[in-house]
């Protein structure tokens, strides 16, 4: 697999075309319009090809420098991110997710860095406890005071009202619903701590609704999974103005 970091201004037709045809696939209520709008409030875009040149996954992301609390951070914000069914045993997108946020960092002055995920599948949300140690929300610990106010401060101005503060979940007006073939949690995998708390906390999850999470993106923070992940050696090109 290959993988390019583009802007969202550069994207050719034929790949935006790509990125819609599988994002499709996978929710339904993805219409061209909602996708179109919602791509281009975002500014970067990986996306992950094979051999023959043909889509088989992409990340779009929104990254910035932002103040709280009279400290400047960096957010990368994750908006879609697909990967075709074929390439779900592959880490190469999540490898090439951390290659492309660490070549882009260099651009930001943030003293910190976080990652802002909104996660309405537990195949999502799963990621967090595979490759960090510290995230939240989570089952085995109260999210801490400050994490908690960066949480709903990053979250009223990414989502406005359609984010509700006491529950911590986003409902959009338009929501994306995963299919029939990938939406609903298998009984068996309710015995996972973290699948039953992400269960529990956005019950809405089958109708579209967003669980918003938050991580620090950094080294010590990467539990061995995500030391893998990190150093993994994944070929990305970005282009760049």
């Amino acid at each position: 697999m290959h993988t390019e970091l583009v802007k969202v201004a550069e994207l050719t037709h034929a790949n935006r075309s790509a990125m819609y045809a599988l994002l499709n696939t996978h929710f339904e209520g993805a219409t061209p319009q909602v996708f179109e709008t919602d791509l281009d409030l975002k500014n970067w875009v990986l996306l992950l090809k094979n051999s023959e040149g043909e889509l088989k996954g992409f990340s779009t992301m929104l990254m910035y420098d932002i103040n709280f609390e009279e400290e400047l951070i960096t957010v990368v914000y994750s908006g879609d991110t697909i990967m075709d069914p074929s390439g779900w045993s592959s880490a190469a997108l999540s490898q090439a997710w951390v290659k492309a946020v660490n070549q882009l960092k260099i651009h930001y002055q943030g003293q910190r860095l976080y990652w802002l995920l909104i996660s309405s599948g537990f195949r999502t949300y799963r990621f967090l406890p595979t490759f960090w140690k510290k995230f939240y929300p989570r089952h085995s610990q109260p999210t801490p005071p400050k994490m908690q106010r960066l949480m709903q401060f990053l979250s009223l101005r990414q989502f406005g009202e359609w984010y509700d503060e006491s529950t911590g979940v986003v409902s959009f007006p338009a929501p994306q619903k995963l299919r029939g073939h990938l939406a609903g949690i298998p009984t068996e995998r309710m015995r996972n701590p973290h699948v039953k708390f992400f269960a529990e906390n956005n019950p809405g999850a089958a109708q579209g609704d967003e669980l918003v999470c938050l991580t620090e993106i950094a080294p010590e923070n990467l539990t061995k999974a995500g030391q893998r992940m990190w150093f993994g050696d994944v070929a990305t090109t970005a282009r760049q103005a």
